[in-house]
């Protein structure tokens, strides 16, 4: 063999070496990224976050979506505490409307980083849904609650998609509107024992045009909380029509929470 090849044989060797040596550090020094618990609200199920869910774990996060019975605060938190047990990593806790309640208890669970709230109620010592709603301001809009039947809520279905999913498609509305889960009385009476954002950082996505939650309240809550704000067009049912803003901020979070923890 020639001295030429037998240089170029010791640079193609040597030089891929190099190369993995660099992919492998560069491999290492990236944080890892934190798993993600996603919290429904009231009325609804963890299926209205299949799209944020599928752009998560195209992104490589290790996604799990609670199925919270919405019955009563404190089986909520039990539930969402399961879902955080079970993750392998640390978790950014999401909740969307009333979920916003479950993860603010949560989240006191040490496994617990970062919280972000989609349009949600981010309640103090003692703040429920009950009696974040006491007191509305002048002209806001009233959602259609139909009067409780055996300790349960729901929503006037003719109404349904006016107030809770405006930009929604219309088919995907319908069903919504159709396959209510009856939120337990309850669970709006459900008082928060302390709140983890005033221990834990927190992001907040205020969606302007909800007639749930008006957008003033989500706004004056995410001040509170201290919470970094993101404001996006969207009807309450913001997680389902935008589900690209929603997972933005919930990456952005997760990012933020994996440089905080190397």
């Amino acid at each position: 063999m020639s001295m030429l090849k037998i240089a170029k044989l010791f640079t193609a060797i040597f030089g891929a070496a190099v190369v993995a040596t660099g992919a492998a550090s560069a491999a290492a020094a990236a944080p890892a990224k934190p798993g993600i618990v996603l919290v429904h609200g009231g009325f609804v199920d963890g299926s209205g976050w299949e799209g944020v869910y599928k752009i998560l774990s195209k992104d490589g996060y290790d996604v799990t979506i609670v199925q919270n019975p919405t019955i009563s605060l404190a089986d909520d938190v039990a539930v969402t505490k399961r879902a955080i047990a079970a993750q392998k990593k640390p978790v950014v806790l999401v909740g969307h409307s009333y979920g916003g309640v479950v993860v603010t208890e949560a989240g006191n669970d040490d496994k617990v980083a970062g919280l972000v709230y989609i349009a949600a109620f981010a309640p103090d010592k003692g703040e429920s849904v009950d009696s974040l709603i006491k007191n509305p301001p002048p002209g806001a809009p009233v959602p259609p609650i139909l009067p409780p039947q055996d300790g349960f809520l729901m929503l006037d279905k003719t109404k349904f998609a006016a107030s809770f999913a405006a930009d929604v498609k219309p088919e995907t509305a319908a069903f919504m509107a159709n396959s209510q889960v009856p939120w337990g009385v309850a669970a709006l009476g459900g008082a928060v024992s302390e709140p983890a954002w005033k221990s834990k950082p927190s992001w907040y996505l205020v969606a302007t045009d909800d007639k749930m939650i008006p957008p003033p309240a989500q706004r004056n809550m995410s001040k509170r909380a201290g919470a970094v704000v993101t404001e996006t067009p969207g009807s309450h049912a913001v997680y389902v029509s935008n589900t690209k803003a929603v997972a933005a901020l919930i990456k952005k979070a997760a990012e933020k929470v994996a440089v905080a923890a190397q």
